[in-house]
């Protein structure tokens, strides 16, 4: 598998991509160096960093805790404080070293910090790697929305090493393969056919490289995320409001949970508004729940997914807009949807 050139960067991809980082970094002339982890990064991955790259024996290390929770402005404002008290300036490199959390909170950081510092992703988890590495947007969570506060930056370039995956638990990697899943049914029904038993699958790095290359195909002619991009959403229009919610209750949930419940209801609003058969809607409710496991019920009622719901950044003019599968393997986008639909989708949810 060769690396991507995206949108002015490159995703170096492979088990030598922390190779291709040393020399990435010796080409380069960064005054200072910050790692941003949590501290699963910090344990597992780390170390094999600062191997492959001695000069970043001497970086300074800033660590947060894991969970979405923590993507927040209180979480930046810390360290932002860290920057300031450290003298960081524009040319000082943030590498940030973790999964979507990481990648999120660390683009956002790095591109408001003194009007735009360089960063580098280096995901180490399934989530990150076929997905929330590439593209360019960051964002954290305000009021209880997701990624209501966020930016468009490019990375100065994005390092995929598949053998970290070895440091996740199982439950983990089962969260980053719903990404996967979203981007074969919006984007490749060859994909999503490969995709019948995933226990099956030895190695995921072929479906992680697929993915990046769909996503960036798609950001490529849409990167400022004004029309195709918008695909990308597929699942978290209702996803990104159950996630909110759970976390609202003080409760957990990851990300890909409630994405690949968003995906079921969104996908049955399609089957309503005649864009997919019911056949195609079995098919896809039944093998993400065989892959997934059971549909977890949403202990919300319908007015406080409505209510978050509203909040969705795709919406216009008090409109709800989602972006809807037309078949496996295309998707539309600012399809207006109605209450009465996502109502009749919640009642099938929960009938499964």
């Amino acid at each position: 598998m060769a690396n991507l050139k995206s949108n002015g960067y490159t995703v170096y991809f492979g088990n030598s991509a922390l190779l291709s980082l040393n020399t990435f970094l010796l080409k380069m002339n960064y005054s200072r160096c910050f790692i941003l982890c949590d501290e699963n990064s910090l344990q597992h991955c780390l170390p094999h960093v600062v191997i492959a790259c001695p000069q970043l024996g001497n970086a300074d290390i800033i660590e947060v805790e894991s969970g979405e929770i923590n993507k927040s402005m209180e979480t930046c404002t810390n360290i932002w404080e860290i920057f300031l008290e450290q003298k960081a300036d524009k040319h000082t490199l943030l590498i940030n070293l973790g999964g979507g959390v990481i990648s999120d909170l660390g683009g956002f950081m790095a591109s408001v910090f003194k009007r735009g510092i360089p960063y580098i992703h280096i995901p180490t988890s399934l989530l990150a790697m076929a997905d929330a590495c590439l593209g360019g947007k960051n964002g954290i969570d305000f009021m209880g929305i997701k990624n209501s506060l966020g930016t468009i930056s490019k990375p100065e370039a994005v390092f995929v090493c598949p053998p970290f995956l070895n440091t996740l638990e199982e439950h983990q990697v089962l969260n980053g393969w719903v990404e996967v899943f979203k981007m074969a049914l919006i984007a490749d029904k060859k994909m999503w056919n490969a995709l019948s038993d995933i226990s099956q699958v030895g190695d995921p790095s072929a479906f992680i490289f697929r993915s990046l290359e769909l996503k960036n195909a798609i950001v490529l002619k849409d990167p400022l995320d004004k029309a195709q991009r918008k695909v990308l959403n597929f699942g978290h229009s209702l996803g990104h409001a159950i996630e909110a919610l759970v976390i609202d209750a003080g409760e957990e949930i990851l990300h890909g949970s409630a994405v690949c419940s968003g995906m079921i209801l969104e996908s049955h609003i399609a089957m309503q508004k005649k864009l997919i058969t019911v056949k195609e809607y079995t098919e896809i409710k039944t093998r993400l729940r065989n892959t997934f496991g059971p549909m977890k019920t949403i202990p919300f009622s319908k007015s406080q997914l409505l209510e978050k719901l509203g909040q969705d950044k795709k919406n216009k003019a008090g409109s709800f807009r989602f972006s809807l599968l037309k078949k496996i393997g295309a998707c539309a986008y600012d399809v207006e949807v109605n209450e009465k639909q996502i109502s009749k989708a919640l009642e099938a949810y929960h009938k499964a």
